[in-house]
């Protein structure tokens, strides 16, 4: 059997990923906070059948060797934690980091995930909540009759009630950093989960120690660049042509034999 059979089938197989990471990006190219993914590939392991450095007499050495590659596979997929632009809409519970760190919010199993999408609500209770319901942490309620809220970009909040003659203070946004924020689990719903790879989650105040500043009136929109992911899937569909070409050549081959012996 030809080998280049395998070799361009592994070919087929990471593009076909490849081109699968590139929809979900553009599929998300408008989602609140969404971090685009990038494919990471590596070749397989090679068939050494001349050694590089081996003795071919005495006195010489190999320069090269005969080493035939097997093809590639995609190891994993990384998170691009590039920012996204800013977009503004003045609503008074649409936050914006601007620069590292993610908020916190607390699943229904008391477990703590992350995320970057800042359109927050207020839930029956006035505790400030996510799009699913999920609790922000450290909790923030605000009272119903509040007439405004204001949230400075260290995330101290602040409201203003009937009858007073200056704001008061009902809480702080702490936002959380990670030592590889690429190494966080994404499970959907634009949140993402620690992990082993991830570090340990550091909650810290918005605007120090290298967190970022949070902006009220404001959401991060998706870091996906639409024209380059075109681009790569245009490189894609390439390269999905060349390795089912090779594969229609070593079919030819295998026919001219099975033809002519």
């Amino acid at each position: 059997m030809i080998p280049a059979l395998w070799v361009s089938k592994t070919g087929l197989s990471a593009q076909n990923t490849q081109l699968t990471t590139i929809s979900n990006n553009l599929s998300n190219a408008a989602t609140v906070g969404f971090k685009r993914d990038r494919a990471v590939f590596e070749d397989l392991l090679y068939q050494v059948q001349r050694q590089p450095g081996a003795q071919s007499s005495e006195s010489t050495q190999l320069p090269s060797g005969l080493q035939l590659g097997t093809g590639v596979r995609v190891v994993g997929t990384q998170k691009q934690f590039t920012g996204g632009s800013l977009q503004i809409t003045e609503q008074s519970l649409d936050l914006a980091i601007n620069g590292r760190g993610l908020f916190e919010v607390l699943q229904p199993n008391g477990e703590s995930a992350y995320t970057r999408n800042g359109q927050f609500h207020l839930d029956a209770d006035g505790q400030m909540v996510n799009a699913d319901g999920m609790v922000l942490q450290p909790g923030i309620s605000i009272p119903s009759n509040a007439l405004n809220v204001t949230i400075g970009t260290d995330g101290t909040v602040s409201i203003r009630v009937p009858g007073a003659a200056a704001p008061s203070q009902v809480g702080n946004i702490q936002i959380v950093n990670f030592v590889n924020e690429s190494g966080l689990e994404a499970v959907g719903g634009n949140l993402f989960l620690e992990t082993a790879s991830s570090g340990s989650p550091q909650q810290g105040t918005a605007g120090s120690d290298g967190l970022g500043s949070i902006r009220q009136g404001a959401l991060e929109n998706s870091n996906v660049d639409v024209v380059e992911e075109m681009v790569n899937m245009i490189t894609t569909q390439r390269a999905y042509e060349m390795n089912s070409k090779v594969l229609s050549t070593a079919d030819q081959m295998l026919q001219f034999l099975s033809n002519n012996t």
